[in-house]
Order: C-alpha cells, then sequence, then structure tokens
C-alpha cells in the first residue's frame, strides 16, 4: 500500500469517526450523474460504457449505506427526458438496469426494491424485470431501495393530481368540491413514493448545481449534497463528506 493511499485511509476513518453520535439521514436521494461525460473524458467512446461503470458503483454504495445504517435508499437511473435520447443508448441503458435489478435483489443483503415513475413508458422487458425484483425482495427489510426509471417530477405531480381527481369522481364527489376541500396531503397520498418517508438528504454527482425535477413535492425540507465526482468515480470518502456536511446543518423545516 502506497503512502496516497495509506493517508486516504486514515482520512476516510477520521471522518467515519466524526459521524459517529451525530444524526444521520432516514432516507438518502441520489441523482446518479456523469456516466456519460466519464466515459467521454476517459476515452471509452460509448456511454453505455460510462453506463455499466456507473452500474457498478451501486453495489458498494448500498453497501455503505447499510454498514452506517441508512434505512431508506432512492436512486435515479433514468428520467423521463432520457427517455428521448438515441434509441440504441437507450436500449443499452434499459438493458444495463434490468441487470442492475436483478443483480442486486440476487447479492444477499436483503435489499427490498421497488421501481418509481411513469412505468408504463416503459418497455415490456424493463417493466417485467422490475416488477419481477419487486415481487423477489418483497419480505426484504435491511434496506429499501426505490429505483426511479422513467421518472419525472413534474410527470409525478400530474399523475398524483389525475389519480386523486379519478378516485373522487369515483367516489361521486364534484370537481368544485374537490377543489375546495384540496389539501397537500390528498396529492401526496398519490405520489410515486406514497408509503416513504421525504428523503433528508439528496446527493447528486458530476459537479451540476440543480434537481433537474428529481423529488420535487418530496424535496421541499430535503438537504442537499453536490459532489464533482462523477458518479462512477463517487468515494465512500464523498458519501462520509456528504453526511458531515448534512451534521453540520440545522434543520429548521421551513421554521
Amino acid at each position: 500500500m502506497g503512502v496516497s493511499e495509506v493517508v486516504y485511509r486514515l482520512y476516510e476513518r477520521r471522518l467515519a469517526d466524526e459521524l459517529v453520535g451525530g444524526p444521520l439521514p432516514q432516507h438518502v436521494g441520489v441523482i446518479l450523474d456523469g456516466n456519460r461525460r466519464f466515459a467521454r473524458q476517459r476515452g471509452l467512446g460509448d456511454p453505455s460504457d460510462g453506463h455499466e461503470l456507473g452500474a457498478a458503483k451501486i453495489d458498494p454504495f448500498l453497501g455503505w449505506c447499510l454498514e452506517l445504517g441508512v434505512p431508506f435508499v432512492t436512486l435515479w437511473l433514468l428520467s423521463t427526458d432520457n427517455l428521448g435520447r438515441d434509441d440504441e443508448e437507450v436500449s443499452r441503458l434499459l438493458t444495463i438496469i434490468e441487470e442492475t435489478v436483478r443483480r442486486l435483489a440476487d447479492n444477499g443483503q436483503g435489499l427490498r426494491l421497488t421501481a418509481v415513475g411513469a412505468l408504463d413508458l416503459l418497455p415490456e422487458d424493463t417493466r417485467k424485470a422490475l416488477a419481477e425484483v419487486e415481487a423477489a425482495t418483497a419480505g426484504n427489510d435491511r434496506l429499501r431501495v426505490q429505483i426511479a426509471v422513467g421518472y419525472g417530477g413534474r410527470q409525478e405531480i400530474t399523475d398524483a393530481l389525475r389519480k386523486l381527481l379519478q378516485v373522487r369522481a369515483e367516489e361521486g364527489r364534484s370537481l368544485e368540491d374537490v377543489a375546495n376541500s384540496l389539501c397537500p396531503e390528498d396529492i401526496g397520498d398519490h405520489l410515486y413514493t406514497t408509503g416513504l418517508p421525504d428523503p433528508d438528504l439528496i446527493i447528486r454527482t458530476s459537479g451540476e448545481v440543480r434537481l433537474s425535477g428529481f423529488l420535487l413535492w418530496q424535496s421541499a425540507h430535503s438537504e442537499y449534497y453536490f459532489c464533482d465526482a462523477y458518479w462512477p468515480e463517487f468515494r465512500r470518502i464523498d458519501f462520509l463528506r456528504a453526511l458531515r456536511d448534512y451534521q453540520r446543518r440545522s434543520r429548521r423545516y421551513g421554521r
């Protein structure tokens, strides 16, 4: 082990020690950004090579969450906007996602996987793979992992409102009655992520400083952490820094 590796390990250990006894987020959302740019900068040629390396990074990341006791994670793997990219790239990315969720379901770590997004926009094979891993992991309880695929925050809110109106119509309620009684909880009850706590911390890699529509409704009181590293090169030390930053903030929830 070289000197730089020793220094890195010592710093990593110090960061982990700093977190002991402090509050940790119960739900971490991650925008896994930078796979394509990582591939270009490394001269890999094919964006799919970056997506594959990014998919491989998910396994250790979830291991870090298990180690620290983070019970809920949401990973944004594919947006509704991404579906408009080159057909060949999207097809390969969907295949990588299918392979990834199957691998995670079989890794023996007790992950419970659920898919969130406009799943009806996805190909049948992808929907089938997601449904299979949901069923196969439904009894697991060590770490709940939401896989956001074909996800867009505006689309989610639109779908939630549409579903709410459909339910109220089936109950015989008038549109005027629904409008007069509408409250945020009504919409929240029909989001893709219903049943999970809102994210305490959202991490975005690649140096971009924006949410791009990720968990728009749920992130009203979230803390954000933007990391320069592309997702394939995201390290445990980067995660520990994000958690340290989270612990140093005073969460006021709008008060």
